[in-house]
């Protein structure tokens, strides 16, 4: 591609941001929480929904296929809710087992499909840079009614609120961004303001964000790499030189 074509740039930017707009807070809690991989886990259960439907010949984006990819996140949300509950102790050990658990049956549910290795792999590294205006808007539809979920409960402490929400999150964004930048985004803006009060944290971790998804969309743009994998690197960056700024 070698050029920064904003047809094709800026659709896969603001759909960057709208998945800042729910993980950065997510993230936060995350951390506050203790449970790091539980954005891997549900993310790859609701790729695993995805890859499903995708061979059962369900429409790519359609309604059930989106049911059935929330669906499957939620179920994620209620086990670890149990497990939260009942486990606390080992929590992050069950979260790193149902993500194994989940991450083998999609390897054994594409094993004979001809185009199975393409669709593990979009769903890991996602397909930004293909991401069109329509996918935009539902997406900012989605990321409205979280947001405002997450502003409305931020004081509440009912478990399922917080992964039922997280569920949905992740779920929306995975289809778009893959498994890597989701965790990326909910994880690496969180650490370089996690020791800040939240009403800073936010707004600088959003700004750390924006600024790692717009510097890897430009520098995969320019030098024709994989767009996911550079974004990833760029947040790290971002959020290092973030940190190093506030250690100051």
């Amino acid at each position: 591609m070698n050029t920064l074509d904003p047809s094709l740039l800026a659709p896969a930017f603001v759909a960057g941001l709208l998945v800042l707009v729910t993980h950065v807070p997510l993230g936060l809690q995350v951390l506050a929480r203790g449970i790091v991989f539980i954005d891997l886990a549900i993310a790859q259960l609701a790729a695993l929904g995805v890859l499903g439907a995708e061979l059962a010949g369900w429409e790519a984006h359609g309604l059930a296929m989106q049911l059935v990819a929330v669906g499957a996140a939620l179920l994620g949300g209620f086990v670890l809710t149990q497990a939260e509950r009942r486990w606390p102790e080992v929590q992050e050990a069950l979260i790193g087992v149902l993500f194994v658990l989940a991450a083998s049956a999609g390897i054994l549910l594409v094993v004979h499909n001809p185009h199975g290795g393409e669709h593990l792999q979009d769903m890991l590294a996602g397909q930004i840079l293909w991401v069109g205006w329509s996918q935009v808007a539902a997406l900012a539809g989605v990321t409205a009614v979280l947001a405002g979920v997450l502003y409305l409960g931020r004081r509440s402490r009912a478990r399922f609120l917080f992964y039922g929400v997280f569920g949905c999150a992740v779920t929306a964004s995975v289809q778009m961004v893959g498994v890597y930048l989701v965790f990326a985004s909910l994880i690496v803006p969180a650490l370089a303001v996690r020791h800040l009060p939240k009403a800073r944290a936010v707004p600088l971790g959003l700004a750390c964000g924006a600024a790692g998804y717009a510097l890897g969309l430009a520098a995969s743009a320019l030098w024709d790499l994989p767009a996911g994998a550079v974004i990833v690197w760029a947040l790290a960056a971002c959020a290092l030189a973030l940190a190093w700024r506030l250690r100051r």
